[in-house]
């Protein structure tokens, strides 16, 4: 196995940091490792690592398929540092995680999560991006588990799983917060396949995606296919959502404090 690159990814806060190494199990078919210890948060710095590699693999080599796992045996990623986020917003989402789902979004050669470990939220989201997944059948969960620490979930992020996955399983993520170990994630249409490099090797060859980014288009039909989400992930979809999300939890609010007034008449 041949490594082509190595990109660091930067040390913030509580994180030390880690890299992304790009290698070649196979002709044109490239294994993007990530390891930032101690469960590939989603930071800055992993957003712009993780874009970094895949524009320099998309601009030195020859057109293939690739395939991201992770280097650490418990998590494929366990999402977003919720406190980083905060502290960054809305630098983050404009300039950090939305660049970074827009290249995965629009890539032009298809591209093969292998979720080895847990993949937790933004984690999921990450390997969701994605255009086939394949689980490690021994080790993990698939689950949005926004619902039980109460966050919300952005639009983007919401409706790639509406737009790739059957409705049951959209809220059976987002509602219940479920998590899907991997033979119950292939059933629910989360994942393509379970198992591990040798089952992404596979599955590339069965689909027969090695030649598939040769025509130029694979990117441009996924935009299409996904057009609600591309259109969420531009900066004017970033501003027109926060200001829907904005104006709905002040409805909330006022229609919270409406309700207590009328129930204090009763």
């Amino acid at each position: 196995m041949t490594t082509l690159f190595t990109i660091p990814i930067e040390p913030i806060d509580a994180h030390p940091g880690g890299t992304i190494t790009l290698t070649t199990p196979s002709p044109k078919i490239y294994l993007l490792t990530i390891s930032s210890p101690p469960d590939n948060r989603l930071t800055t710095p992993f957003c712009a690592a993780l874009l970094k590699a895949l524009t320099t693999l998309q601009h030195t080599q020859p057109p293939g398929v690739l395939v991201t796992t992770s280097s650490l045996p418990k998590f494929f990623s366990n999402g977003l540092d919720l406190s980083h986020v905060t502290s960054n917003a809305p630098h983050f989402w404009t300039s950090a995680l939305y660049p970074l789902f827009r290249k995965l979004l629009s890539y032009p050669m298809p591209t093969v999560a292998l979720v080895n470990g847990h993949a937790f939220a933004a984690g999921l989201m990450l390997a969701m991006f994605h255009d086939y997944r394949v689980m490690n059948p021994a080790r993990g969960f698939a689950c949005l588990n926004e619902v039980d620490f109460g966050a919300l979930l952005k639009a983007p992020m919401s409706s790639v799983f509406r737009e790739k996955l059957p409705p049951a399983t959209y809220r059976s993520l987002v509602l219940e917060g479920r998590r899907f170990p991997a033979e119950q994630a292939r059933e629910a249409g989360i994942v393509d396949a379970v198992g591990g490099l040798q089952e992404a090797l596979a599955l590339v060859e069965e689909r027969k995606l090695l030649g598939k980014a040769a025509g130029g288009v694979w990117g441009l039909l996924k935009v299409e296919m996904y057009r609600e989400t591309w259109g969420f992930l531009s900066d004017e979809g970033f501003e027109v959502e926060e200001a829907r999300e904005k104006g709905n939890m002040a409805r909330e609010e006022e229609d919270g404090a409406t309700e207590k007034k009328a129930l204090a008449k009763l």
